[in-house]
């Protein structure tokens, strides 16, 4: 069975996610995964970039998006006649993009369902691309399988009416809720603490309202200062009063910039919690790099969010309120001492991306 896993964004999580589907794909028994990516993807100029079978003219801007829509009688006719030199027998579009109804339509014309993996169901609030998720609900009715990393996601596609409702055979598209896994920027990291030194407490992602970078400035504002606690906020975003408390904030850094793939390892590696004071999520990548590098995560009760860390032996979660976050830092601060909790040697069983990739092969219809 040939795979095509296919996302066309040019950095970030979509294509990584891609990758780590399509090579996952490659690893089980019979199957052989093919690899899709915008010709433009921060993957590909990388050091041991993967394999792509297809490269992709994208567009950069509004005009370069217009443009490329406008060129779809063209450019869907040539998708269709590489795919079918691909021969693929399904297709998984790890993470909608702009551009996608290309894709679409060139796999209709040669006859190839695909699975579409939905990340959020809702557009968050601050989010620039709202818009796309109005336009992956499009994508997601034209699917053989939608596929959810929480049950909140796939909770709020049944109630939009696009996803099946749950053991139904009524209308709507069938949905698959598989975790998460873990995502590894590189090999794992010497054990929370083990430098000696201060608690490293990192946010990491992007720097927008939902993220609740106010409730954490408010909450490290009443810890106060602390000799025994240093704090990074590291990622991209508009400039804002929340970002401006923290920088007043003593032991407190902020690196609005976008962080490259190949800094994300050592970033994390740096940390030895990472917290999320989300008030809204669906999932968070940052959670699955904490899980795989076995750090302490203190994360707000929301969303599919909950789902991610109430497992991981190294997890805390709280309310989305200052207090309560306040509470579950000075907790992690006190607790800094006591042994590691036995489960974080071994951990629980948790999925890879092998077991990611068969189990959207078994919800196939």
């Amino acid at each position: 069975m040939n795979v095509l896993v296919w996302q066309w964004g040019k950095r970030g999580g979509g294509p990584r996610i891609a990758v780590e589907i399509a090579e996952a794909m490659d690893e089980l028994p019979g199957v052989t995964g093919l690899l899709s990516l915008s010709d433009r993807a921060e993957v590909l100029a990388a050091p041991n970039p993967p394999a792509c079978a297809l490269a992709v003219p994208t567009y950069d801007g509004l005009a370069g998006f217009a443009l490329r829509l406008a060129s779809a009688p063209v450019m869907v006719p040539w998708l269709a006649r590489k795919l079918r030199k691909l021969r693929p027998d399904l297709a998984v579009c790890a993470m909608a993009g702009p551009i996608d109804l290309l894709m679409v339509a060139a796999l209709r014309l040669i006859r190839v369902p695909f699975a579409l993996v939905v990340h959020d169901a809702d557009p968050h609030p601050g989010d620039i691309h709202q818009a796309m998720v109005r336009l992956q609900r499009i994508v997601a009715r034209r699917a053989a399988l939608l596929v959810t990393m929480s049950q909140h996601v796939a909770g709020r596609l049944r109630d939009q009416g696009i996803a099946r409702a749950a053991g139904g055979r009524g209308p709507g598209v069938p949905v698959a809720v598989i975790r998460h896994p873990p995502r590894h920027f590189g090999p794992v990291p010497p054990p929370p603490l083990a430098h000696g030194g201060k608690l490293r407490l990192l946010f990491f992602g992007r720097l927008l309202p939902y993220k609740g970078l106010d409730l954490l400035g408010e909450a490290l504002a009443a810890l106060g200062p602390r000799g025994d606690m240093e704090t990074r906020i590291v990622g991209s975003g508009p400039e804002d009063p929340a970002l401006d408390a923290l920088r007043a904030l003593p032991g407190v850094t902020v690196e609005n910039r976008w962080v490259p793939e190949e800094e994300i390892g050592a970033l994390i590696a740096w940390s030895d919690a990472l917290v999320l004071p989300y008030r809204e999520a669906s999932q968070s990548g940052a959670a699955a790099a904490a899980v795989a590098a076995g750090r302490f995560i203190v994360a707000t009760n929301v969303g599919g969010l909950a789902e991610q860390v109430r497992d991981h032996p190294l997890g805390r979660l709280c309310a989305p309120d200052t207090a309560e976050l306040g509470q579950a830092l000075s907790d992690l601060l006190a607790s800094r001492d006591a042994p590691m909790p036995e489960a974080a040697a071994t951990g629980p069983r948790i999925e890879t991306w092998p077991d990611f990739a068969k189990a959207i092969l078994d919800a196939m219809p």
